[in-house]
Order: structure tokens, then C-alpha cells, then sequence
């Protein structure tokens, strides 16, 4: 049986990107620029070449500023907006209160500030063909901490030979760090809290059942967590013509 390719995606927008002030201040995150474009631009622009028709993009922090951004843009994809305005519902229960808008079948989940120079092949169509839930509840896109660009954490997961993963251990090093994109089903929510949680519970959870499994970012991976990451990021392009 051929597992349907997903056509719907959920860009996660609506946080305060406290860690990229002071260009927070008065520009929600996803606005930010990188390579003179803004990073919610990369992130549809990469989802739209991978065959995602319809995006859900979550707002809450200078909602405004975002949602007129949105409504400049010409599809593809299109865009919905899923208004966090009242209450802001973290990752899992913002793509829980989406739900509706995301279809019966797996979509995608996309940070705004996930970037990445592409390798030959488009990694997001590379994780749509990893992706079996027949093997796996979840698929997230790994890149090694090796070489990435802004990056000097400890990492978050180890990989096995069949691609399964496991957390990083207290107080060790992993060789690869969440690099925010993933593929989900809508039935992972099933049994979740109402209200604000987190997609670590979902992760956590398929991790027990040996059911996470990741696949390797073919590129360079751009980690823009704050100003001093955004800066070695705009200078890792500018070397990359």
C-alpha cells in the first residue's frame, strides 16, 4: 500500500523569538531576514518545491505584522492562518488546534527559523520518501552538529543503522541535533492535553516504542537562534554564491 505524499504542512510562527532580540523587538521571527529574504519565505519556498499545496501558519507574537506578510504572497502554497492571538498553545497544541485544517492524512511540520543550503536533492522530498508508518510514528530531518553553521550545542539525538532514535544523554553528546522539519499524523493526537503543550511529547512518546526515526540533512544546515547565528549564516551564503 503506497503511503499518500504529504500536500499540507504546518509552519510554527508564533513564537516571541526571545533569543534573536534585539531584531525581535519589532519584527516577529519568522520576518527576520536571511540572504535578503525573510525566513518564513525560505520555509514555504522549500516546501512548495517539495509538492506541499496548503500551509498553516500560527500567529500570536505581532500577529499583525505576520499575517499581512502572508497575505502578500502568491501561492504556492496557499496559506491559512491559524490565529493564536488569545492564546498561545506551544508547539503541539498549536498544531493540535490545526488539525482541522491539516487533513486526514501525514503533513508536514517547519519551523521558521529551520535553514539549510540544499544538497543535490531537495531534503524535504527526501523525508517524505523516508517517511513509512508502517515503521515509524514520526520523521524528523537531522542535521550533524559536525559542520553546521551557528550551532554549539550538545545535540539531541543518537541514530542507529536503521535510522530509529534516541534522546541525547544527560550530561553527553549526541552527533545530531533537531534541525525542525518532520512528518507527523494527525492520530499521534489523539490522546494529548488540551491547551498549550509541547511536540516533545509526541517525540518522547514514539521514541518509548522505538517508532522516531530520523534521516540526515544533505547540506549545510544554518542554525539562526540569535543575532551572532544569523550573521555567520548570512556569511556562510554570501561564500556559497
Amino acid at each position: 500500500m503506497t503511503t499518500p505524499r504529504p500536500t499540507t504542512a504546518m509552519v510554527l510562527s508564533a513564537g516571541y523569538g526571545r533569543r534573536m532580540r534585539p531584531l525581535t523587538t519589532t519584527t516577529p521571527k519568522p520576518l527576520v531576514r536571511l540572504g535578503g529574504k525573510a525566513l518564513i519565505d525560505h520555509a514555504l519556498a522549500r516546501l512548495a518545491a517539495a509538492g506541499v499545496e496548503t500551509a498553516v501558519v500560527n500567529v500570536h507574537y505581532l500577529a499583525d505584522l505576520l499575517e499581512a506578510h502572508c497575505a502578500r504572497r502568491t501561492p504556492p502554497p496557499a496559506l491559512v492562518i491559524a490565529d493564536e492571538r488569545d492564546r498561545l498553545l506551544d508547539t503541539g497544541g498549536g498544531i493540535k488546534a490545526a488539525l482541522p485544517r491539516l487533513g486526514p492524512g501525514p503533513f508536514l511540520v517547519h519551523n521558521t527559523d529551520s535553514a539549510w543550503l540544499e544538497g543535490p536533492r531537495s531534503n524535504i522530498a527526501r523525508l517524505i520518501d523516508l517517511y513509512d508508518p508502517q515503521r515509524m510514528d514520526i520523521a524528523l530531518l537531522l542535521a550533524a552538529t559536525a559542520g553546521a553553521i551557528g550551532f554549539d550545542g550538545p545535540g539531541d539525538f543518537e541514530m542507529d543503522g536503521e535510522g530509529r532514535l534516541a534522546r541525547r544523554r544527560e550530561r553527553a553528546v549526541a552527533p545530531f541535533a533537531y534541525a525542525g522539519v518532520a512528518i507527523l499524523s494527525p492520530a499521534l493526537f489523539a490522546d494529548t492535553p488540551e491547551g498549550p503543550f509541547s511536540l516533545n511529547l509526541l517525540f518522547d512518546r514514539a521514541e518509548r516504542a522505538g517508532r522516531l526515526h530520523g534521516l540526515r540533512l544533505d547540506g549545510t544546515w544554518l542554525h539562526v537562534g540569535d543575532p551572532r547565528a544569523l550573521a555567520e549564516a548570512e556569511e556562510r551564503l554570501a561564500t556559497a554564491g
